[in-house]
């Protein structure tokens, strides 16, 4: 089953110059609780994005370049990475969640109430298509910005 996960602003605003927008500690721990033992999903400039290999996890890029260290697994195209990928999280960026957006049976979205500067959108999606759940509604003081996780369920 392929699964999203993404953080998103009130205009479904992703990042800025690949990097994060904000730092919400209970979204990062939500993030970590959701993909730990599980494969992950992402192109190049996502897996650039990250401080390192992150633990517990099977790294999977959608790429046309094959620098990668040896321990993630490469796919030049999306019919390849379909026929072998079938479940998993997929992490971003904008385009990989575009083109894998169809695939998805739940998509995890922590929608922050805020508006934010960037140049990386989540796509627009159906929601009609989708059951919406919101699983916690929670509060961030560094950030003073409420937001809520919702897990969308394709019907």
């Amino acid at each position: 089953m392929i699964n999203i996960i993404a953080a998103v602003g009130k205009n479904n605003e992703l990042g800025k110059d690949n990097k994060l927008l904000w730092h919400l500690k209970g979204d990062l721990k939500f993030f970590k609780e959701k993909t730990n033992h599980q494969t992950i999903i992402m192109g190049r400039k996502t897996f650039e994005s990250l401080p390192k290999l992150l633990p517990n996890r099977r790294h999977v890029v959608l790429s046309s370049s094959n620098s990668f260290p040896s321990e993630v697994v490469v796919y030049h195209n999306l019919e390849n990475l379909l026929q072998n990928e079938n479940e998993g999280f997929v992490i971003g960026g904008g385009m990989i969640y575009k083109l894998l957006l169809n695939y998805a049976s739940n998509i995890y979205l922590t929608e922050i109430d805020k508006t934010y500067d960037a140049d990386t959108y989540f796509p627009d999606f159906d929601k009609t298509l989708f059951a919406k759940e919101i699983l916690k509604t929670c509060y961030d003081e560094n950030e003073d910005t409420h937001y809520k996780h919702v897990l969308y369920k394709r019907r």
